[in-house]
Formats: C-alpha cells, sequence, structure tokens
C-alpha cells in the first residue's frame, strides 16, 4: 500500500462530475489499484475514491485514475508532505464469530428461509475484494449476492454494494440483486439497504436452528 501526504486538488469525470479545492489530505493507493482520498476526519469513509480495477499514471505533478467504465479522477500534487509504501502480504480476511459462521451455514443449507426458490450457487464466493457469504439464483436465474451479519449495520449494507459492483465486472453474470441478511438490522442500514435496492431480511437465530423458515420477517 502507498500513503502519500499531500495538499493537493481532486477532480472526477464520471457520472457526476466532483471537486475538492486545495487541501492537505491523505491518498492511499492499496496493492489492487483501489485509490481513496481522506481527509482529517470523517470517520473511515474517504472523500472520494476509485474502486480496483483502475490504470494509474503518474506523471509527477499529477496523478491520473482511470477505470473500465470511463470514470477519471485526477489528483494534482501541490505539496508532497509524506509518501511511503508498505508490502503488507496475504490478508487471511474477517473471521466471523461463531454464530454468524453458523447462521451462514444454516441459510446456505436452506436458501429458501431466505427467499422462497433460492438455490445456492457457493458459499463464500470468491472476489478481489473478499468472499460473498452466499451466491444463489432465484426462480428466474437471477443471481443474487447475499451478505449474512448478527448485527446488521451500515458497514454490512456498503460491503454488500462492494460485492455487487465486483460481481457486475462479470458480464456473464448478468444483472445481480443484493438480500442483506441479519437477526436485526439497524434502522439506518434498512434505509440505505433499501436506497441500494437491497432487500433486508431479519432471521432469528434459535428459531432457524429448528429449520422453521416460515416464521422469518422480511421488512
Amino acid at each position: 500500500m502507498r500513503l502519500v501526504v499531500a495538499r493537493c486538488t481532486v477532480d472526477y469525470r464520471g457520472r457526476l462530475d466532483a471537486h475538492l479545492p486545495e487541501a492537505v489530505r491523505l491518498i492511499m493507493v492499496k496493492a489492487d489499484g483501489c485509490v481513496a482520498i481522506h481527509a482529517d476526519g470523517g470517520a473511515y469513509k474517504p472523500l472520494n475514491w476509485m474502486n480496483a480495477p483502475n490504470t494509474i499514471t503518474d506523471n509527477g505533478d499529477h496523478w491520473i485514475v482511470l477505470n473500465p467504465k470511463g470514470e477519471q479522477l485526477t489528483i494534482t500534487l501541490l505539496e508532497i508532505v509524506h509518501d511511503t509504501a508498505h508490502e503488507f502480504g496475504d490478508d487471511p480476511g474477517l473471521q466471523k464469530d461463531g454464530v454468524e459462521a453458523h447462521l451462514q451455514e444454516l441459510l446456505a443449507a436452506s436458501p429458501h428461509a431466505i427467499e422462497d426458490g433460492l438455490t445456492l450457487v457457493r458459499r463464500e464466493y470468491p472476489t478481489a475484494i473478499g468472499p460473498i457469504d452466499l451466491v444463489c439464483r432465484d426462480t428466474t436465474g437471477q443471481v443474487v449476492a447475499i451478505e449474512v451479519k448478527r448485527r446488521g449495520d451500515i458497514d454490512g449494507v456498503e460491503q454488500l454494494a462492494r460485492y455487487i459492483e465486483r460481481l457486475h465486472l462479470d458480464s456473464s453474470l448478468g444483472a445481480v440483486r443484493g438480500v442483506f441478511v441479519a437477526q436485526s438490522v439497524k434502522p439506518q442500514a434498512k434505509v440505505l439497504a433499501e436506497a441500494r435496492g437491497f432487500r433486508v431480511v431479519e432471521v432469528d437465530y434459535d428459531e432457524l436452528r429448528g429449520m422453521r423458515p416460515d416464521e422469518l420477517r422480511l421488512f
């Protein structure tokens, strides 16, 4: 990972044009080509970013980041305060707790508990940014990406959105829809999921262990 602290301006050209005026920011360039620009605040969310895959052209005083969709990020470096690179190596990924892992196993064995007619394609479906909990097909043959959480929050919804973005890079899969499954989902996460077009399902872990999917609650 390359970390650059610099006084810079950032211009995005794509679905909507956006401009970040001159300020000191942290620019993160990950090994997979993902680029994110952070301010000293705003928690974890970057001010602007380009998910991999990207082509990055370093022109010295400015970088051009271009993705296959034709979106472009221009980072103009006015002053570099710090520039360093680190080799992270392979990451084992997030280890789920026992309840969450078992919940995923139960749903993989009975995907119809999430939605009638779902058939499992693969559990832990691999992508460049991590495995998707469950990938299924519905009765129409459409691919359905499913993220399973013990407690559903905004981070989980964003994670599902990133996975679906990766799946859409594979044209053979066609349109992919998402389902967010958790024992309980925070109100903010429900609003965000619905805005993203995701279906939200709340499940009772104890009831599911008894395999009574008719008692699942849909919101």
